[in-house]
C-alpha cells in the first residue's frame, strides 16, 4: 500500500513569522525581510534550531573568514537549494514522514492537547479559554512535532512499552514495564534558559548563530562534528548506529528526536526516543549556558520570578579577564566575538519555559510560565573592560542595595500593619525589578557612555514606588507606618 504524501513543509505556509503570519521554508530562505519568528518562547527556540539545523547541513562555513564572506544572503541560498533538494524528507504524511518513525506505530495515541503543556486535559482544571484542547492544522501539528523533538514533558504519557532496539533497556523497568518518559534534553528538570544572538532580520539571525567547522572541531563535545541531519537518514530505534552518532553531534543537539511520534487524524503515537547526556556529564544545546568553574556544573535555569537580564553579567563573563567564573553559552562566547566582524550591535534573546514536576510528571502550574527577553548589545563596548565592570557593579548595587531596602522596608511596614510580611515584600519587590527592567536598556546605554550615575536616581525611584504602592498611607495609621519605614537611598545616591 503506497501511502500519499501530503503537507509539505517546504510549500506549505506553517513558521509563524511576526506580524506577518505564517510561511514555508521556501518563502523564508526566498525573503530577506522577515524580521523574526512568532510564536511563543519555546516554538521559537524549537524554529530557530530547525533553521540552524538545516543552515549547517546546506551552508557550514570552514572558518570565521568564510563565515564573514558567506554572508546572511549566501547561507539563505545554500539553504534554499538544500531544501529543494531535500524536498521529498520533508513531507509531513507519507511512507516518509518529517521527522516521525513509522515503527512506533504500536505505540498508544495520545490527543494533541496531552503533549501540549499550556492545554489543560484529562482532569486538570481549565482557567482560561486558551486553555482548552483545540482541533489542530497540519500547520499546527508540524511546529507541535518540532517542539517535541527537544522540549517534550516528562511524564506517563510517553508509551515506553514499545522499544524499536533490540536488547535497549533504557525504556523499560527491571520488572519489564515500560518507564516514565524523560525529560526532553532542551527542557530538563525545571527548564533551562537559551540564548540566540538576533539581527535585523531572521536570515541575519541564522547567520549569526552559525557554527564554523573550525568551531565545532574545538568543541570537543561534540564527537561526531556537525552529524547528519536526520531527515536526511533516520534512525530505525533508540540506540541504533544512526542514533548513537546523532546523540554525539551538533545536529543531535540542535534536532534532538528525544520522542518517536507518528502524527494521525486523532492524535500522535508517541514514545521515547533518542537519550541524550545531560549537562552534568558535558553535554549541552549551543543555546544552554552552564557554569563548570564549581564543583558540580550548575545549568542556568529560566525563572519568571528573575528575568534573563538580571543574568546578563554572568552570561558575559568572558569578555572580563579578570571575572571567569560566570555561565558559558557558546552561542553567546563565540557568537558576539565573531559578530564584531560585520554589525555594530547585536540583539541577546532569551528564553524558555519554566516547568515543576512531581514523582516523575512535569507541568506547568503556579508561577511556571514562558519567559523572554531581548538586550542589545553594543559590540564595540565587548571590547572594554570598564563598560563590563561598571554594569556588573550597577546590577550589583540593585540586587544587594535597592531591592533588599525595598524588601526590608515593606516587611516592617507589614508587621506594623499586622499583615503577612512575606508576601507583601516579595510583591514589592517583584514590582520594583519590573519597574527596573523597562529602564535596563537605558542603563546598558549609560555604562557604554559614563553617564551610569545619573540613572541611580531612576531606580531609586523605582524603589520608593514600589514601597508607596504597596504599603498604603491612608488612614493615620497606615501614614504613621509608613513614614516611619519609609526607605533611605542616601547611601546609594551618594556615590552618584
Amino acid at each position: 500500500m503506497v501511502i500519499e504524501n501530503r503537507f509539505n513543509l517546504i510549500d506549505e505556509p506553517w513558521i509563524p513569522i511576526a506580524d506577518l503570519g505564517r510561511v514555508s521554508l521556501r518563502q523564508l530562505f526566498n525573503e530577506s525581510s522577515y524580521r523574526a519568528l512568532g510564536g511563543n518562547p519555546v516554538q521559537k527556540i524549537a524554529l530557530m534550531k530547525l533553521l540552524l539545523a538545516i543552515a549547517q547541513a546546506a551552508a557550514t562555513p570552514k572558518d570565521d573568514d568564510d563565515w564573514r564572506d558567506l554572508g546572511a544572503k549566501g547561507v539563505a541560498k545554500k539553504c534554499l537549494d538544500y531544501v529543494e533538494k531535500w524536498h521529498d524528507r520533508f513531507w509531513l504524511y507519507g511512507e516518509n514522514p518529517f521527522l516521525q518513525i513509522p515503527g512506533i506505530y504500536a505505540a498508544a495515541i495520545q490527543p494533541y492537547g496531552a503533549v501540549l503543556p499550556d492545554v489543560s486535559t484529562g482532569n486538570t482544571t481549565v482557567l482560561t479559554q486558551s486553555q482548552v484542547e483545540k482541533k489542530l492544522s497540519n500547520a499546527d501539528k508540524a511546529l507541535l512535532l518540532i517542539v517535541l523533538m527537544g522540549f517534550a514533558l516528562g511524564g506517563k504519557k510517553a508509551d515506553n512499552s514499545v522499544v524499536l532496539t533490540p536488547n535497549y533497556m533504557g525504556k523499560t523497568k527491571d520488572g519489564g514495564k515500560g518507564k516514565t518518559g524523560s525529560p526532553g534534553p532542551s527542557v530538563g528538570h525545571m527548564g533551562f534558559s537559551h540564548h540566540f544572538l538576533l539581527a535585523e532580520t531572521l536570515q541575519e539571525s541564522i547567520w549569526l548563530n552559525l557554527f564554523t567547522h573550525q568551531k565545532i572541531n574545538d568543541l570537543t563535545i561534540y564527537s561526531e562534528g556537525i552529524g547528519t541531519a536526520p531527515w536526511e537518514n533516520m534512525p530505525q530505534g533508540e540506540a541504533c548506529d544512526v542514533a548513537k552518532k546523532l546523540t554525539k553531534s551538533l545536529m543531535g543537539r540542535l534536532i534532538s528526536l528525544s520522542r518517536f511520534c507518528l502524527l494521525t487524524e486523532e492524535g500522535l503515537h508517541y514514545s521515547e526516543g533518542l537519550a541524550h547526556l545531560g549537562y552534568k556529564d558535558g553535554m549541552v544545546d549551543p543555546s544552554m549556558a552552564v557554569n563548570t568553574s564549581g564543583k558540580e556544573p550548575k545549568a542556568h535555569w529560566i525563572d519568571p520570578e528573575k528575568r534573563p537580564w538580571r543574568e546578563l553579567t554572568a552570561l558575559l563573563s568572558f569578555v572580563s579577564s579578570t571575572d571567569q567564573k560566570g555561565f558559558e553559552c557558546f552561542n553567546i562566547r563565540y557568537g558576539l566575538l565573531r559578530a564584531r566582524m560585520a554589525m555594530e550591535q547585536v540583539g541577546l534573546w532569551s528564553g524558555g519555559l519554566r516547568v515543576s514536576s512531581n514523582a516523575g510528571e512535569q507541568y506547568v502550574s503556579g508561577s511556571d510560565d514562558f519567559v523572554e527577553s531581548t538586550i542589545v548589545l553594543n559590540l564595540n563596548a565587548l571590547g572594554d573592560s570598564t563598560w563590563f565592570e561598571t554594569l556588573k557593579n550597577e546590577l550589583s548595587e540593585l540586587d544587594i542595595t535597592l531591592s533588599k531596602i525595598v524588601y526590608g522596608c515593606t516587611m516592617a511596614y507589614a508587621k506594623e500593619q499586622k499583615m503577612d510580611g512575606d508576601k507583601k515584600s516579595s510583591l514589592a519587590t517583584q514590582m520594583f525589578w519590573q519597574l527596573c527592567e523597562r529602564e535596563f536598556q537605558h542603563l546598558i546605554t549609560a555604562c557604554d557612555e559614563g553617564n551610569h550615575k545619573k540613572m541611580r536616581r531612576v531606580f531609586a525611584g523605582f524603589a520608593q514606588t514600589a514601597y508607596d504602592r504597596n504599603c498604603p498611607k491612608e488612614t493615620a495609621r497606615q501614614l504613621d507606618a509608613w513614614a516611619k519605614n519609609k526607605p533611605s537611598f542616601s547611601k546609594y545616591l551618594s556615590v552618584a
